[in-house]
């Protein structure tokens, strides 16, 4: 008589969920003894003013790596995000003399639609993000000087508007844009991990031709994360140009990368297919911490920070791929 017992399940190892635990928390863990040697060498690291400011600073980062986690999370890559930035930023401030909404509601159209037409063409040419996205941040970058005529323009936030509020006002201490980064990670982790379009993003980054076999909308949702990507950067950009109180045309350069590093630090796999919201969290405030050590240090400048930045993500890339070949063979 045949055996019509089921095999047996093979279980994960005691190695197995060890790797998964530091891949899944290995940024929170180190951000946590990295602040705690920061405090105890530096006295001025742990007072509250200076929470403030690693937090301020860190959210319009956040806000922008919140997009990006999508977008790799799905299988691409979005180089845009700091044109995009700067361009948000420059279309809040020129809007801000109409009041807050249209300071608002401008940029996030503008770069929503960039992130649309980034999302169209990855999604529906089948073209490599990275080349297309590559001409988005090169198209933003451009209609941005077209904007101010080079950049010699400066348009300024009119000074106590609702708008300069929303980027200068504090609550209990903090930012306004500190909480607003807060509830824009908290809804992106409801989708994320609470909707069924959250679901299908990870299968569609592990998988696009089993995710279509599945009967899921791929081109839909690459379309969706590159829009939400733009969205994102937009309007951390026009946060930002309520706190300077100006659209400064400099900024940006370099934040896609930045982005990228926090995610990929916070343990999302540059091929797709997993990661989490909190583990890019935790990335984004460790380059933080990174960026105020060297300000205490005094004798570094902030080149500094990018060669420390490089310097761990190479370890964490590393890292990574011993961790997963380590949960692939038992």
């Amino acid at each position: 008589m045949a055996d019509t017992h089921p095999a047996p399940t093979a279980t994960p190892g005691r190695t197995e969920r060890a790797a998964a635990l530091v891949q899944r928390h290995g940024a929170l863990a180190v951000l946590l003894l990295g602040a705690a040697v920061a405090t105890g060498a530096f006295p001025s690291f742990g007072t509250l003013d200076n929470t403030h400011n690693i937090a301020i600073q860190s959210s319009f980062l956040a806000i922008v790596a919140l997009g990006m986690t999508f977008v790799i999370i799905s299988g691409g890559i979005d180089l845009s995000v700091g044109s995009v930035f700067a361009l948000g930023g420059v279309l809040a401030a020129y809007a801000s003399r109409w009041g807050l909404l249209p300071a608002l509601l401008l940029p996030l159209a503008v770069c929503g639609l960039i992130g649309a037409v980034n999302g169209v063409l990855v999604a529906r040419t089948r073209m490599p993000a990275f080349i297309v996205t590559l001409a988005g941040l090169l198209g933003a970058r451009g209609l941005l000087l077209a904007i101010t005529h080079e950049g010699s323009d400066t348009f300024l936030v009119p000074k106590g508007s609702a708008f300069a509020t929303l980027g200068q006002g504090t609550l209990v201490g903090f930012g306004y844009p500190v909480y607003i980064a807060l509830a824009v990670f908290g809804l992106g982790g409801l989708v994320l991990r609470r909707t069924r379009t959250g679901q299908s993003l990870f299968a569609v980054g592990g998988s696009e031709d089993a995710a279509s076999l599945m009967g899921l909308p791929v081109a839909r949702i690459k379309i969706t994360v590159y829009l939400l990507s733009g969205l994102l950067a937009g309007l951390a950009g026009a946060l930002n140009a309520a706190r300077l109180s100006s659209g400064v045309t400099i900024l940006g350069v370099g934040l896609e990368l930045d982005a990228i590093a926090a995610v990929v630090i916070g343990g999302t796999l540059l091929v797709g297919g997993a990661g989490t919201l909190s583990g890019t969290l935790c990335g984004v405030l460790l380059l933080g911490v990174i960026q105020n050590v060297i300000n205490q240090i005094g004798s570094l400048n902030s080149s500094y920070q990018s060669v420390v930045s490089g310097a761990f993500l190479i370890v964490v890339v590393v890292a990574q791929t011993y961790l997963g070949r380590t949960q692939r063979i038992r």
